[in-house]
């Protein structure tokens, strides 16, 4: 791994010109790095950031990407992360006026990151900086607790994507210029001089350490100080995020419960665990947005990349071979969903619609199809709405408001289905669905969702966690029940039980057993009508190392 080359860095900085003086904004400091096929594979695990924690699974990763890379030989064009400064990765055998167009799309990824609010509890942290904090802590802790650190991490992220992001966000306000952040506030008001009880010169001097980085690093000084602080006092960040919870009262998530409640972690000689799970958890939460907004993301990077290619002078004489690779990235499926394809369709049709005045009520009631066609206020609002879309919005909020029967018939968009030709006994695939409610309803379904898991604290007095899953209209994974409860029964120290809704079993179709994702099936070929689902509410309970199962009562789910 090498920075590029100085010929290459002016094609950057040369797009990056252009990218700002067409209204992108980002901050001007950014790396690049040349990777080979290899370090891509052993990257990709760590969601291509070098400094963070390791883990098993990982290594696993790795070792099926290898196999992979054996039979399919390819890597993406490019890799970045949202760090500060941002980071991206390129293969190194790109030619220039690919380089070009992989900046436009590389830079686009940057100005959402750093523009879009799901991200906005990302903007002043430094990531690479308490990665590598939080990667020499569990080396460390390895060295002194052994395979129990990874049982741990192991267990923590088995409930991981319960972390409280939405929680998080809501609470979330960036400090104003002239003064202090809260973080700044807690670490010299309490966390020296109340919990570490530091002699006053040793106050004076982080005040001076403080000093020197904005002197140094100017808008980027708090940020460096407290990277530095988290590898002098690693359980700073978590001792402030508890102080904030209880300062603000906020709502806790799976994962803060544990660590504030069970008995077992709180003991003096298992409070290290706590370091451990507080590790996972800000790791989580740090990279829930992405995985919320990857349609949009990918779209307005593709948007951007044809865009501002289709403008540069520096690659006249590169069309055909810029289209065949920009082909390649957002070509529309035919079945299933590729996110760069669908998302850069979807800004171009509000940029459309926005010009043109159509995203107002008196065009919502008309219903004649050529009035709506032919209707044009020419407004010119299309570039203004766009940037709009990209601060405000996320994949659901996305898809949910602007796939319309518009959007459906300008693509040519529909759900497909399979069913079995009795004539020749071979599935055949047919158009099941133009409608647009049914395609959103099919995104929708392909979007991360994490189930909605609430503790029962009057529940839980008696040494029993209870935790209950309200159900949102689909069940849990039921192959991943056991093993995560084992986990949480360790972390707790005690019984957990775990209230959920299970749909009654029916019959399995051993012909539909190998149906891929955005695939259903309809056997026979004659229509019948769709079976309605019988619930039911199940209790879990993991004592002991041991599961088991009892029926409650019938379950009718709500028509939200």
């Amino acid at each position: 791994m090498e920075l590029i080359s100085q010929h290459t860095k002016k094609i950057m900085e040369g797009c990056k010109e252009r990218a700002r003086d067409a209204g992108l904004r980002f901050d001007n400091e950014t790396l690049e790095y040349i990777v080979t096929n290899r370090d891509m594979l052993e990257l990709s695990p760590k969601i291509m950031i070098p400094t963070l924690y390791d883990y098993w699974v990982q290594d696993v990763e790795v070792l099926k990407e290898k196999g992979r890379y054996e039979l399919y030989p390819g890597n993406p064009y490019e890799t970045v992360i949202n760090t500060r400064p941002a980071i991206s990765f390129y293969n190194d055998n790109n030619p220039d006026w690919l380089n070009v167009m992989i900046f436009y799309h590389v830079l686009a990824h940057i100005d959402f990151f750093q523009n879009n609010t799901f991200f906005r509890h990302t903007w002043d942290f430094d990531l690479t900086g308490r990665a590598l904090a939080d990667k020499r802590l569990l080396a460390r802790l390895r060295s002194e607790k052994g395979r129990w650190v990874d049982y741990v991490i192991e267990f923590s992220r088995g409930i991981d994507n319960l972390v409280g992001y939405f929680d998080e966000l809501s609470q979330l306000h960036r400090p104003t210029s002239g003064g202090c952040s809260r973080r700044l506030d807690y670490y010299f008001d309490v966390f020296l001089q109340q919990l570490k009880k530091v002699r006053t010169s040793q106050y004076v001097k982080e005040i001076d350490r403080f000093n020197e980085c904005l002197r140094r690093y100017g808008e980027l000084g708090e940020q460096t100080f407290f990277a530095d602080t988290a590898v002098k006092y690693p359980e700073f960040e978590a001792l402030f995020e508890k102080s904030s919870r209880v300062a603000k009262g906020r709502k806790r998530d799976l994962l803060q419960f544990l660590m504030d409640h069970s008995e077992f972690l709180n003991k003096e000689e298992n409070k290290w665990m706590k370091t451990v799970m507080e590790v996972v958890r800000k790791t989580s939460i740090y990279f829930q947005p992405q995985i919320r907004t990857k349609i949009m993301n990918e779209g307005w990077a593709s948007y951007w990349h044809e865009k501002l290619f289709m403008r540069d002078e520096r690659i006249r004489g590169h069309e055909i071979e810029f289209a065949r690779a920009h082909a390649g990235v957002t070509a529309l499926p035919r079945v299933g969903m590729n996110p760069y394809a669908l998302g850069m369709r979807l800004f171009y049709f509000i940029e459309e619609m926005a010009d043109k005045g159509k995203l107002s009520y008196d065009f919502q009631r008309l219903h004649d199809v050529r009035k709506r066609e032919s209707y044009n206020r020419k407004v010119g609002a299309g570039l203004k709405t766009i940037f709009e879309v990209r601060e405000n919005l996320c994949d659901f909020m996305l898809v949910n408001s602007f796939v319309d029967q518009d959007f459906v018939n300008k693509n040519n968009l529909f759900i497909a289905d399979r069913r079995i030709n009795p004539a020749r006994m071979t599935w055949e695939v047919y158009v099941k669905s133009r409608k647009a409610e049914d395609y959103r309803q099919m995104l929708l379904d392909s979007l991360y969702h994490p189930p909605w898991i609430e503790i029962d604290e009057e529940a839980s007095a008696d040494g029993t966690l209870k935790l209950v899953h309200r159900f949102e209209g689909k069940p849990l994974v039921a192959e991943y029940i056991a093993n995560t409860m084992l986990g949480i029964e360790f972390l707790w120290g005690g019984p957990v039980q775990l209230e959920t809704s299970e749909v009654e079993s029916e019959a399995p179709d051993e012909m539909n057993s190998g149906a891929a994702a955005f695939w259903s099936t309809s056997l026979p070929a004659t229509p019948e009508l769709p079976k309605e689902l019988k619930w039911k509410r199940i209790l879990y309970e993991m004592k002991g190392r041991r599961l088991s199962r009892t029926l409650l009562v019938p379950f009718t789910p709500s028509a939200s």
